[in-house]
């Protein structure tokens, strides 16, 4: 005969309690003497009892999961904050659940409407402006946003993208580079803080910049805009790319046209994925500390969700990693 799962009844018999104590108990809407605490433990251990998440979140309103809204998992920055909120979530004996709103754009204030009725709270990136995202503040779930906000009184953790790219370019000049041109993505947010930071360091130097614009963040498009890019009248000695997967498309396609990186083109990123380090030449690029930002942003969510006050912004430093995608100018 199958043995039948320990229920409920049987841990109140063994721990000589009511069922509506056990039930308090192991659910957390009550605390009891040590001695009766004790008991139960024992009794649960003894019978190998395993409580039910939905009898659970039935009781205590609570589903012990946190929603994370992303751009696109398959791309390593992604994956990489994915890593940084698992790891303290799991240290907290809480689940993530993971949307991708990449493929529909125009679907995501629905997407993450119904990803609220399912979690606890969310942690949410965004490439809508501003100015469309005033139902967020009006979701009735604790919600940390990825991304600095002007107006929105919503918490957020940033990445210090302005700094980060005038350290990049710094850089660059210090190498010596004149002719510096950035492929960028003009629908993200953080596009317009790294064009800010790329202009005030060329700015002080009275040097121009050339702007290209990407369709995606993708290799693909790094790829496709090499030739536009290289093979012009007045080509640039260095490039700066919005993120490291276009910086990798690039680098690709300008090996194929007879362009060497860095002795006739200098090329660097953001991001710091773990493919950079492995290409040759290995890219030069801005560490933005992506799994420091997913910890950051899910410790941030879970201060909020137990009524902490927490600061508004939270901005992560970056760090800029020297590589042989680049090299003086003689």
């Amino acid at each position: 005969m199958k043995k039948t799962a320990p229920t409920l009844r049987d841990v109140a018999a063994a721990s000589n309690v009511s069922i509506a104590t056990v039930s308090k108990y192991i659910n957390g809407t009550q605390r009891f003497s040590s001695k009766v605490e004790a008991a139960i433990d024992a009794a649960i251990a003894g019978l190998g009892y395993k409580s039910n998440p939905l009898a659970k979140s039935m009781i205590t309103g609570r589903t012990d999961t946190i929603g994370l809204s992303v751009l696109d998992i398959t791309n390593p920055h992604f994956s990489s904050i994915l890593k940084g909120a698992q790891r303290v979530a799991n240290d907290h004996g809480l689940s993530v659940l993971v949307v991708d709103t990449e493929e529909n754009p125009n679907r995501e204030r629905r997407v993450l409407e119904d990803l609220s009725r399912r979690v606890d709270g969310m942690i949410v990136a965004s490439r809508l402006p501003e100015k469309d995202m005033g139902w967020m503040a009006d979701i009735d779930k604790p919600l940390v946003f990825f991304g600095s906000l002007a107006e929105l009184p919503l918490p957020t953790v940033a990445s210090d993208d302005h700094g980060g790219a005038f350290m990049l370019t710094q850089h660059l000049r210090m190498l010596g580079h004149k002719r510096i041109a950035y492929l960028g993505f003009s629908k993200s947010r953080r596009d317009e803080e790294r064009l800010g930071g790329i202009r005030e360091c060329l700015g002080a130097a009275g040097l121009p910049l050339v702007v290209f614009n990407a369709d995606s963040p993708s290799m693909l498009e790094g790829e496709r805009l090499c030739s536009s890019i290289i093979l012009g009248a007045n080509p640039p000695d260095a490039l700066i790319c919005y993120n490291d997967l276009m910086a990798l498309g690039f680098m690709k396609e300008a090996a194929s046209l007879g362009v060497s990186v860095p002795r006739d083109i200098s090329v660097v990123g953001f991001d710091n994925i773990p493919y950079g380090k492995y290409v040759t030449p290995a890219l030069t690029t801005v560490d933005l500390q992506s799994e420091r930002m997913g910890a950051s942003a899910m410790e941030k969510l879970l201060a909020v969700i137990r009524g902490e006050d927490v600061d508004k912004l939270t901005k992560i430093a970056p760090q800029l990693v020297l590589r042989a995608s680049t090299q003086p100018r003689t």
